[in-house]
């Protein structure tokens, strides 16, 4: 029952670095270079859930403040930086996005200081169900992933847009001569990349503590899940995400808190050494 509590835990966690996972994913697919800021614009996210939420003390208003906000600060990023850099070397675009994080990493600290700041949010009594203690909360912020990943994924199956963003990253020539406007194509998925780190950084801000380095802490862990997904791959990096949550939490009894993170490293090394390309076979864009 113990290691199962622990699987229980795991698995926001989990939810938190496979939301991550997959913005990391989008952009790789459908832009072809890793986002390193990835983790810093989730500690946006982070911060604009705590206003809202401590404006209104609404998880709902909360949620909504941080996908609004990421998703407009996603699109000015793209608009002022990454549009610029187009058709520029991978190695030139993951380095502009390390700077992009060192930038907003370093004016989160000077609008917001570096002391950390928490959700204010009422004690509820525990769900026990057959030995095991589930948080009401935990089940709140499950939903919101819930909601946030149906969202994403009806977005990416069941619109034009949607389509259009998997004909890009499956072939982009070939949708350039189809008539499919690229422009377009990146405008959503930067904003659609913005509200998915914004849902993350408000969940894990409410799981932990919210500081400027919240996000970068959680990076490596993105990348992990990502890879171990088959990057490209959507669903691949939401499950990868939930199995290296729960691989952290179990392996929590025999590392400790504080080397459990790397964990997330060991069970990507030795899946890579099975699947090279990852859990979900060949690299291929958003299908």
């Amino acid at each position: 029952m113990f290691y199962a509590q622990l699987i229980v835990n795991g698995l926001v966690q989990g939810l938190i670095v496979g939301l991550a996972a997959l913005a990391v994913t989008l952009v790789f697919g459908v832009a072809r270079f890793a986002n390193a800021a990835t983790g810093d614009t989730m500690t946006f996210g982070a911060y604009t859930a705590l206003i809202g939420h401590k404006a209104t003390g609404s998880l709902v208003v909360a949620g909504g403040a941080a996908v609004g906000a990421t998703a407009l600060l996603s699109l000015t990023v793209y608009a002022l930086v990454f549009r610029k850099l187009a058709g520029r070397s991978v190695v030139a675009l993951l380095v502009t996005s390390i700077g992009v994080g060192f930038l907003l990493r370093a004016a989160l600290g000077i609008i917001f200081g570096h002391n950390q700041q928490l959700f204010t949010v009422p004690l509820v009594r525990p769900i026990r169900f057959n030995g095991l203690i589930i948080n009401p909360f935990d089940l709140q912020l499950a939903a919101v992933a819930a909601v946030a990943l149906v969202g994403v994924f009806l977005v990416l199956y069941a619109t034009p847009i949607g389509r259009r963003m998997r004909a890009v990253a499956d072939n982009r020539e070939l949708a350039l001569v189809s008539g499919i406007r690229p422009e377009r194509v990146m405008i959503a998925l930067w904003m659609l990349v913005g509200a998915v780190t914004g849902v993350a950084g408000m969940m894990l801000g409410m799981k932990t503590v919210v500081s400027p380095e919240l996000g970068w802490e959680m990076l490596l862990p993105a990348f992990a899940a990502a890879i171990l997904g088959g990057i490209g791959s959507p669903a691949g990096a939401v499950i990868a995400g939930l199995l290296l949550g729960v691989a952290q939490e179990l392996s929590t009894p025999f590392v400790g808190f504080t080397y459990k993170l790397s964990i997330s490293f060991v069970v990507l090394l030795l899946v890579l050494l099975v699947r090279p390309r990852g859990l979900f076979g060949r690299l291929e864009g958003v299908r």
